[in-house]
């Protein structure tokens, strides 16, 4: 069955030529294809030479988006004894120990993170099933699962992202806000593409990059030229 396409849309795919564009030039269209009528987020799509059904082929990181994500970050955090107060301190939604475990369980998933004490976790792992299809289990990778928990809720409620290549060796990420200025969703899709660059996995052969497209929330598919965006330095993007 074929997706209809809005006219709205073909309207916009029509201001998209069938080329890899310069990286400002491809963000300055994302920004000009942001017509919905509600804020819309940017986001990237990263084709990569990978194969996660091995294990030293998967890709999952965490990338702290220097310009933050213009979204707000509910963090839940399960810990024990003086750390939920410590978390609820430092700034966390929802804190607690066995009693926020069974909310969770009987279907309260009022948060978008949630943050475990690593001596919690053989109690949160029962709660697998739940989270891991969401994306919400911790994990120690993701920097969800530690006893520094001020550190931890801040990072994530200021930009920084958990994200992981899927079956297929795709990272889909939202780096930001449509309406971010060019140069700040330059700052975050660089740093994007260097945390890929830094975390390459050891198995993987070959090509890495295959391609990277952009689009907003409801706007068309746009190729940036990754090896533009390579060769751009930091001071460039600042």
């Amino acid at each position: 069955m074929t997706r209809k396409v809005s006219r709205r849309l073909a309207e916009l795919q029509k201001k998209v030529e069938e080329r890899p564009y310069e990286p400002m030039e491809a963000l300055n269209l994302l920004k000009e294809t942001a017509t919905a009528k509600f804020p819309e987020s940017a986001e990237a799509h990263m084709r990569l030479g990978i194969d996660p059904k091995y294990t030293d082929q998967q890709l999952r990181t965490t990338v702290s988006l220097p310009k933050g994500t213009g979204q707000t970050v509910r963090v839940a955090v399960i810990a024990r004894g003086e750390k939920v107060n410590e978390a609820t301190v430092a700034g966390a939604d929802l804190a607690g120990s066995e009693e926020l475990i069974e909310d969770i369980q009987k279907g309260m998933l009022d948060f978008d993170l949630l943050i475990a004490t690593p001596d919690m976790m053989p109690q949160v792992a029962k709660l697998g099933r739940l989270l891991g299809p969401r994306g919400l289990m911790p994990s120690p990778k993701g920097g969800t699962v530690t006893f520094d928990l001020g550190s931890a809720i801040a990072e994530f409620k200021a930009g920084k992202l958990e994200f992981r290549a899927d079956k297929t060796g795709i990272v889909h990420v939202l780096f930001g806000k449509a309406a971010f200025s060019t140069e700040d969703l330059l700052a975050n899709l660089k740093a994007l593409q260097e945390t890929i660059d830094r975390n390459r996995p050891s198995g993987a052969k070959g090509r890495y990059w295959r391609s990277i497209y952009i689009s907003s929330t409801m706007g068309p598919s746009i190729e940036v030229d990754i090896n533009a965006l390579r060769d751009l330095k930091m001071v460039d993007v600042a």
